[in-house]
Order: structure tokens, then C-alpha cells, then sequence
């Protein structure tokens, strides 16, 4: 009798990416990847000891793929923005797992390739070597939960997107002036949070570079 199929961490990863897209992060279990599969459970703690672990290999291969043909150009800032926002764009075709990766710290490879950009683009910019881990720490939180929240926002379905669009519309437009009365002068201004995410990720990114560079020695000119 044929033994059953031995699957790669590849095939595993694949699929568990699949079952992601169309299902639901919180209910998703090993033992479910292992029936999609045609295997049981043990087969696959073989490749990964936990579910967690297997959360992680998923996050990271993302990141690999944002980092994997990416080429340093221009200034320490452009440097930094450019690879931020390839992580962006690969999480936002992958929302399912950008909240996995603001949840749970990855230490892979590409984890490692995006570690190593931020520092080097840091070290070019010409901070003292003693400052740049905690600058890498605040640009690492800041990118972590800009892109977990943000680009989950791209999991919702239709219906919940309409569904949150006109309770929006209803709490501000219908906000009563006496009790909220600066939300009643600027309602018809104000837009969802869902709005523009990719662009106000990447002003708040470009701001808190600007605000970083400020306080750099000043290279004389002269």
C-alpha cells in the first residue's frame, strides 16, 4: 500500500495561504490545513512545531517577496521609504496576513532582509552608531502597525465596507453641534480612516523621516 504524499514546507505554505484568503484568521488550525492537504496534523508539525510558527513562515514569506528584487536608490530617506512602502503593497495583496505579522514577531529571513535595509539606510543618513538602534526600534513600531491595520483593511468585504462607510456617515454627519461641536464644523470634511491608507501611510512615514533628519549634525557646506 502507498505511503502517503510527503508534502514541502512550500506546498504547506501555499495552501495554508489559499484557505487564509477565503477564510477567517481566528478560526484557521493546523488540523484544518492538514484535511485541505489530505495528511493529518502530526505530517505537519514535522515542518512546523506550532501554529504560531507556521503564522510566522507565512508573514515572513511576504516580506521576502516585497525585498526579494529590491535595490537600494537614492538617499537614506528615499532608501527607507521605497522599502516600506514594497511592504505595504505586498501585505495589501495579502491582508489576511498583515495582521499576523503586527501580532507576531518574526525573526526569518525576510524579516531580516527588511532589518538590514532600515539599518543601513540609517547609518547613511549619518547618525552616531549608538542612536540608530532606537530610531530602527520607532520606525520598526511605526511600520508594524501602520501596515497590520492598515492593509487588513483591505479583508473586509463589500458589505462591510458599506456597512462601516454609513455608520460613519451617521455618527458625524448626524453629530449632534452642542455636545460634539468640533465634529459638527468639520463632518462634511472629514472622510473614513479607511480612506487614502497607502498615502497617509506614506506622509506620516515621510514626516517622521523629515522630523529624524532635523535633528542630524549639520554638514558644513563650505
Amino acid at each position: 500500500m502507498a505511503g502517503r504524499r510527503r508534502w514541502t514546507t512550500e506546498e504547506i505554505l501555499d495552501t495554508a495561504v489559499e484557505m487564509l484568503r477565503t477564510g477567517d484568521v481566528q478560526t484557521f488550525s493546523m488540523r484544518q490545513l492538514a484535511i485541505a492537504l489530505g495528511t493529518d496534523s502530526s505530517s505537519l508539525y514535522r515542518h512546523f512545531r506550532t501554529k504560531t510558527e507556521l503564522m510566522r513562515a507565512l508573514a515572513d514569506r511576504v516580506v521576502i517577496a516585497a525585498m526579494a528584487d529590491y535595490r537600494p536608490e537614492g538617499d537614506w530617506k528615499q532608501r527607507i521609504v521605497t522599502s516600506c512602502l514594497r511592504i505595504w503593497d505586498a501585505f495589501a495583496e495579502h491582508p489576511q496576513l498583515a495582521t499576523i505579522w503586527g501580532r507576531y514577531a518574526s525573526s526569518g529571513l525576510g524579516s531580516r532582509l527588511a532589518m538590514e535595509e532600515a539599518l543601513q539606510a540609517l547609518q547613511a543618513s549619518g547618525l552616531p552608531d549608538e542612536e540608530i538602534p532606537a530610531h530602527y526600534h520607532r520606525l520598526a513600531v511605526l511600520l508594524l502597525g501602520l501596515v497590520s491595520a492598515g492593509t487588513a483593511f483591505n479583508a473586509l468585504r463589500p458589505e462591510e465596507f458599506e456597512q462601516g462607510l454609513e455608520s460613519f456617515r451617521v455618527a458625524v454627519l448626524g453629530a449632534d453641534p452642542d455636545r460634539f461641536p468640533a465634529l459638527s464644523h468639520f463632518a462634511r470634511d472629514l472622510r473614513p480612516v479607511g480612506a487614502d491608507r497607502r498615502a497617509a501611510f506614506e506622509e506620516i512615514l515621510t514626516t517622521h523621516l523629515n522630523h529624524l533628519q532635523s535633528t542630524l549634525p549639520q554638514t558644513p557646506t563650505g
